[in-house]
């Protein structure tokens, strides 16, 4: 089984992600600025209410966990995908309208799915309705 993971090959996307966190890093220091500048330039005669800016930093933080609870859980499924694709090298597979099959030789895994490859150089997206089995169907033996 070792040597049919050689074949397999991961290819996420990871430059949407690292522009995301950017941009969210960006946003959280543009909101302490704001925050900062807001509580300098308040009127002395009619303060900010206190409470009401710590509700804010509090949700805004609520929002930053959040984030990073969904990258954390992105990469979770990063591996799942990783490991699930592993088991499909050397498995027989069929697409759903029947106009693709063949054996596996390599999997590709992309942000949004997995591409099988066949041996006989057919690609098919491995989603609901896919037939996979250890070997060809008997008729498919017979034919070829």
């Amino acid at each position: 089984m070792t040597s049919s993971l050689g074949s397999l090959t991961a290819s996420t996307a990871t430059a949407p992600n690292t522009n995301v966190q950017h941009k969210t890093t960006a946003d959280y220091d543009d909101f302490l600025q704001l925050l900062i500048a807001q509580l300098k330039n308040q009127d002395p005669t009619d303060p900010v209410d206190a409470s009401e800016q710590l509700a804010q930093l509090a949700t805004f933080s609520q929002v930053e966990q959040s984030i990073q609870t969904n990258k954390k859980l992105d990469a979770l499924l990063a591996g799942s995908n990783l490991t699930q694709a592993g088991g499909y090298v050397g498995k027989y597979i069929e697409s759903a309208d029947g106009s693709v099959k063949g054996t596996i030789s390599s999997v590709k895994i992309y942000s949004d799915g997995i591409i099988a490859t066949t041996s006989e150089g057919g690609n098919i997206l491995i989603q609901p309705g896919i037939s996979l089995s250890d070997a060809p169907p008997a008729t498919a033996r017979d034919a070829g």
